[in-house]
């Protein structure tokens, strides 16, 4: 029986960001939570803020665990992160990102269902004007990150930690899941809106210069690293400029 599922935030200078993040998961209706702050050495309040939410997070039995020093980046710190859990199961929660009130209680409830190895479902994307609208997760032969929710994706503890980033790219969550697909892992999709995505970060810029940054990495390492085709260059091109147009 699934006993502990521990979520992981990576922070740098994220006091303006951090509250929404971290008041969701003190609001979950499932508490059987470990909740890591990976901090690359802020400067500013984000390690005050996080720590604020200590007794808070107490009387919830939510087991809060803070780390603040230098890292190599997003997907160091991230696995850092992974390697630290203690859970039975772990997401990734950004900052500024931000969890549905059920959101753990449905992981639980389904990964104690069996069958599956890693899950994620549809997300909610907020843009700057107000307004948002929902992202739907499928699960089709042909890959693409355009059905793919890395905040809400939950995944096996020893899968994770059996994983680690590679470290090569913005793109290296998807990379990740791309991975784990092709070797095999039992993946569930949920018809259900478990987590809300903040638009406007680095991977939506409009700049046709980091917009090609954004295929080759993607192309290099998601799709080839992994062994798929050349015509996914196609898939990233396609990406970008819907973003472009789109926004």
């Amino acid at each position: 029986m699934l006993k502990t599922v521990s979520i992981v935030t990576v922070t740098y200078n994220s006091e303006r960001a951090l509250g929404v993040t971290m008041e969701s998961v003190l609001n979950q209706s499932y508490s059987g939570i470990e909740y890591l702050i990976i901090d690359g050495a802020s400067s500013d309040g984000t390690v005050a803020l996080a720590e604020s939410y200590r007794e808070r997070m107490e009387r919830r039995g939510i087991c809060l665990r803070i780390v603040s020093e230098r890292d190599g980046g997003i997907y160091d710190a991230m696995n850092k992160g992974i390697r630290l859990a203690a859970g039975d199961v772990i997401g990734i929660l950004n900052s500024d990102d931000w969890y549905e009130k059920d959101t753990v209680e449905t992981v639980v409830r389904e990964f104690e269902r069996g069958g599956c190895d890693l899950l994620f479902s549809d997300i909610r994307l907020h843009k700057a004007d107000g307004s948002s609208f929902v992202k739907k997760a499928r699960l089709r032969r042909f890959q693409t990150s355009r059905d793919w929710n890395h905040p809400t994706m939950f995944v096996r503890a020893d899968v994770y930690k059996g994983h680690p980033f590679r470290n090569l790219g913005i793109h290296d969550d998807y990379g990740c899941y791309l991975q784990l697909v092709g070797e095999g892992y039992r993946v569930r999709i949920l018809d259900k809106v478990l987590a809300n995505f903040r638009m406007g970060g680095v991977s939506n810029r409009k700049n046709l210069k980091e917009a090609l940054g954004r295929i080759r990495d993607r192309y290099r390492y998601c799709y080839r690293v992994n062994g798929y085709s050349r015509w996914y260059l196609a898939e990233c091109v396609a990406i970008e400029a819907a973003k472009m147009i789109l926004g």
